[in-house]
């Protein structure tokens, strides 16, 4: 079977399913990107070249649309190529975050089409207008609206949809909620899992071990959208009740979510500029080398998970399964791993004084192994990476009859 892959980067979500689909023998897989940020083992690449720009015409809200028409258009035309060489797609997986998933069905009608739905925008209720230091305006209401156009175009046309979460998957249209099927993307178990003889090394060349007062937040990138701005305001607080504290501040200084601060050349400068910490228990160290994280998260005693309602980062559910103690935003999407009081605690995502109160508590407290340990039971249970497989294999099967199945010539 001829299995298609296609993101812009790759490996992205697919990381492990590309891969375990190529491992059939009877199964070619190919993955179609702009760019091989990782290659994947038996998975064949096939790049296209970046669009051109939106033209300068027209109204505003309409860009982003001509930009995902054009990658759509892109991708259409490296799948006319591909078939060229012999390679014509049997199943296609396929991100419509970009447009790539526009013309799919129309150029490969008979294929069986599966999307990874990871959100659909909302004026209200959402991320946009959650934060009112971020206040909603008429354009921002709008320009949401139509920012969906190429995502309702490319599920109304698929055969399946794939949602990590509940919250996620309801975010869409609910004419659309039979399509998809919640599959989380997987955590590998054998890989995170608590360590307990883990050390971190500071900047400073200080090393912190399991057992000492360190306090953790994670983030790709530091910005509003993931709650650094309430991060930052907790740290006099939780300093003047814990100076002992060591805070490790993991991120860079882009922008994934969301815009700049105004005055600043990003949100960590802004912040610092806004709160008065010491610096010496404070250690800002970028992004971090994978091993190195999770090393990290193996010496956390209390891990700070605050988000918009919006897409759940990875980082909360690998610290959960490594045994951290997280204390998250009461918002819908950390509401689906964690109940307060029962595998980690929840708090107000605005409020900068209940997360110090709560971050507090959980460096000083004791009686805390049955959270920890239902935190890692939570994630064993039912987001590990075998399991979630399992849940591709099923879906899959469901477009191809009996004895023709997905991973039959591996068994």
């Amino acid at each position: 079977m001829n299995i298609l892959f296609i993101h812009q980067n790759m490996p992205a979500q697919f990381k492990h399913l590309a891969p375990m689909l190529a491992a059939d023998p009877g199964n070619r897989v190919m993955f179609l990107t702009q760019n091989v940020r990782r290659a994947l083992p038996g998975v064949e690449t096939f790049t296209y070249a970046k669009p051109k720009p939106p033209g300068g015409g027209g109204h505003h809200y309409l860009r982003r649309l001509e930009d995902a028409v054009r990658h759509g258009q892109q991708t259409a035309r490296a799948i006319q190529q591909l078939r060229k060489t012999g390679f014509t797609p049997d199943l296609i997986i396929a991100h419509p975050g970009w447009g790539e998933a526009l013309f799919i069905k129309d150029i490969l009608p008979d294929a069986p089409l599966i999307l990874f739905s990871e959100f659909f925008y909302r004026s209200h209720g959402l991320d946009v207008g959650f934060d009112l230091e971020e206040p909603n305006t008429l354009d921002t209401i709008c320009r949401t609206r139509i920012r969906n156009s190429h995502l309702l175009t490319s599920i109304e046309s698929c055969d399946a949809a794939v949602s990590p979460t509940r919250w996620q998957k309801d975010t869409h249209s609910a004419v659309f909620h039979d399509k998809i099927d919640v599959i989380f993307d997987g955590i590998d178990l054998d890989i995170v899992k608590p360590r307990p003889h883990a050390r971190f090394t500071l900047p400073d060349g200080r090393i912190l071990k399991r057992g000492d007062p360190v306090l953790t937040y994670v983030a790709r990138n530091l910005e509003p959208y993931r709650g650094f701005r309430t991060m930052m305001r907790a740290i006099p607080h939780i300093q003047r009740e814990r100076p002992d504290a060591d805070v490790v501040i993991v991120g860079g200084d882009d922008v994934s979510y969301g815009a700049k601060p105004a005055d600043f050349p990003h949100w960590r400068a802004a912040m610092l500029a806004e709160v008065t910490i010491d610096p010496a228990r404070v250690h800002f160290v970028g992004k971090l080398p994978y091993d190195r994280y999770l090393d990290l998260l193996s010496v956390s005693a209390a891990h700070v998970y605050l988000t918009y309602p919006f897409v759940l980062s990875w980082s909360c559910v690998e610290a959960m399964a490594m045994g951290a103690i997280v204390i998250g935003s009461d918002t819908g999407p950390v509401r689906e791993f964690i109940t307060h009081g029962e595998n980690g605690f929840l708090v107000d995502f605005f409020d900068a004084k209940a997360v110090a109160d709560k971050a507090v508590a959980v460096l000083g407290g004791e009686g805390l192994t049955d959270i920890r340990a239902a935190a890692i039971q939570t994630i064993v249970a039912g987001y590990g990476l075998e399991k979630c497989l399992g849940q591709w294999k099923l879906l899959i099967n469901k477009f191809y009859p009996v004895g023709n199945e997905i991973g039959r010539s591996s068994a």
